[in-house]
């Protein structure tokens, strides 16, 4: 698991430990020794020793991981059943960072991961897709495959509203990486909405190698902010806290975690109809869907929800609500459980 993501994935784990599985919860890339070897592509020729005393000390039954990655190699390779839990289409992202201009060893690695990557979807025993519109991807790719949709879950008590006054108002808020063009690109259409829309402040937190490509267009209006990247719970729990409106435009998403925060937290969406975001969400319910490249539809609805405080207020507490009943991370295990049940994958 990628370590960044233990903060997601921890409470998962704690809910499984009610019905008596019990979890490690390990950084796959803690296998490896600190060397310049093993910053290239070395690292993936041997079995390393790590690895061999970690998968003797924990016997694990299941591995259940987020990434096609060496240590799930390894672990086909040890006969333990791999459960890969996809946040992505890694496909089409694979494919956008061969685009880009590399040099020749950074090919040789990334023809390494694709073997890697073909490797584990051939042989894991299960792929679990965050969200039904990846499951349809995934059908494409491996339809022999036992595939079953479970959306990632939020830990309700880390989510509270909390009082500020650092921001101006009123104001739209924006979280999202610019790490992939063809998600981040839509946020250009801004061009438009900041134009039209003088009076209201827009700030963007997030960071990416796409970043400068979209300040260059952005930095020009005096209505526009960057932020920058913020500490994760607490920055981030801050910033959704005070924004008015939260607005996801993407122009390729399967489960942003950052559209159940903002809910969570009470705050109207305003996102692109695209991939799997209409599933994390109630469209005029507690938010608004709009379609991509329609800046006038997203015009008119940041009006509404400025203007309109009792729809805005309707809308937020219809959000927490709807993630309550839905995202909580009880839910979503129970959900997963009945899935080893089905599948005999565990004995429980």
């Amino acid at each position: 698991m990628d370590k960044s993501r233990f903060s997601y994935i921890e409470q998962f784990g704690k809910e499984l430990e009610k019905y008596n599985i019990k979890y490690y919860l390990i950084d796959d890339l803690s296998i490896y020794e600190k060397s310049l070897l093993n910053n290239k592509i070395f690292k993936w020729l041997k079995k390393p020793k790590k690895f061999i005393e970690l998968i003797n000390k924990i016997k694990p039954d299941l591995i259940f991981t987020e990434r096609t990655s060496h240590f799930a190699s390894l672990s086909i390779d040890e006969k333990i059943p791999l459960i890969i839990f996809l946040r992505g289409d890694i496909w089409e992202e694979s494919n956008e960072t061969q685009m880009k201009n590399i040099s020749p060893l950074k090919k040789i690695q990334i023809k390494y991961k694709k073997r890697i990557m073909e490797k584990c979807f051939r042989e894991a025993k299960m792929i679990i897709p965050i969200c039904n519109y990846l499951s349809e991807i995934v059908r494409e790719h491996h339809s022999e495959k036992k595939i079953n949709t479970m959306y990632q879950g939020i830990n309700l008590k880390e989510w509270n509203l909390i009082k500020n006054r650092k921001l101006k108002h009123p104001c739209v808020g924006l979280l999202q990486n610019a790490n992939f063009w063809k998600k981040s690109g839509e946020m250009l259409i801004l061009k438009k909405i900041l134009h039209e829309m003088p009076n209201v402040i827009f700030y963007w937190a997030g960071d990416g190698p796409y970043r400068n490509k979209i300040l260059s267009e952005l930095k020009k209006f005096e209505n526009f902010k960057w932020l920058g990247t913020l500490e994760y719970p607490e920055e981030v729990n801050s910033f959704l806290s005070e924004i008015d409106v939260y607005a996801l435009l993407s122009g390729l998403d399967m489960a942003p975690h950052t559209i159940l925060e903002a809910q969570l937290i009470g705050k109207p969406i305003i996102a692109t109809n695209i991939g799997g975001i209409p599933e994390l969400m109630k469209d005029n319910e507690t938010g608004f869907l709009v379609e991509k490249g329609d800046s006038i539809e997203i015009i008119k609805k940041i009006e509404q929800l400025i203007t309109n405080k009792e729809l805005n207020e309707k809308m937020g507490n219809n959000g927490k609500k709807f993630i309550k009943e839905k995202f909580d991370w009880k839910i979503i295990a129970k959900e997963f459980v009945d899935i080893l049940k089905k599948e005999k994958l565990l004995r429980l």
